[in-house]
């Protein structure tokens, strides 16, 4: 009985190689070429770089939107230094420099069309850089594009949402802490 198992699976072995040698190129999955120093984790998927929820340190005290550039997050943080909200945005083109600013009058809640050209609301500005207003809104469409790097644009981008979150948030005088 061991002698017929395994000579049926020497049948269905060849059987098989001789199916996948006539597959036609177009159907055949293209497989990677190893290299020789090449391990099982490299040819992993890679993993998205995870975004921080945690408050990062040294980010000041009391109430304050903390905004940290290399990770593309800002945070609402209440007087008692409880984080009230965090989400993730889109840099400008222009950005401060690390250091603590404050939201500035004017602010304007109307839909108004940005440096861009693209339509935004709850503009809360708190910098300037280069001779440009650098601040954060919501595109009224909801988009999150990465800014023209040949324009001089302050905006930063967040979804509606969040947008409306700053806006009631961030009134005149509240800190702005900028961390990299």
């Amino acid at each position: 009985m061991a002698g017929l198992t395994a000579a049926a699976l020497v049948a269905v072995g060849v059987l098989a190689f001789q199916a996948s040698a006539h597959v036609p190129d177009n159907l055949a999955a293209p497989k990677p070429k190893p290299s020789a120093t090449a391990t099982a984790t490299e040819h992993a998927k890679p993993k998205e770089k995870s975004r921080p929820a945690a408050l990062p340190k040294g980010s000041g005290t009391g109430k304050r939107v903390v905004y940290a550039l290399e990770d593309r997050r800002v945070w609402l943080v209440d007087a008692d230094g409880k984080v009230a909200r965090t989400f993730e945005v889109m840099p400008s083109a222009l950005s401060p420099l690390p250091g603590t600013y404050q939201v500035n009058a004017p602010r304007s809640g109307a839909p108004t069309k940005g440096s861009d050209g693209v339509m935004i609301e709850h503009v809360v500005r708190f910098a300037m850089v280069d001779g440009a207003a650098v601040g954060f809104s919501a595109a009224v469409d909801g988009s999150m594009e990465s800014p023209d790097p040949t324009l001089k644009t302050g905006g930063v981008r967040m979804s509606r949402a969040d947008g409306d979150a700053m806006w009631d948030f961030a009134l005149v005088s509240t800190k702005v802490v900028v961390v990299p």
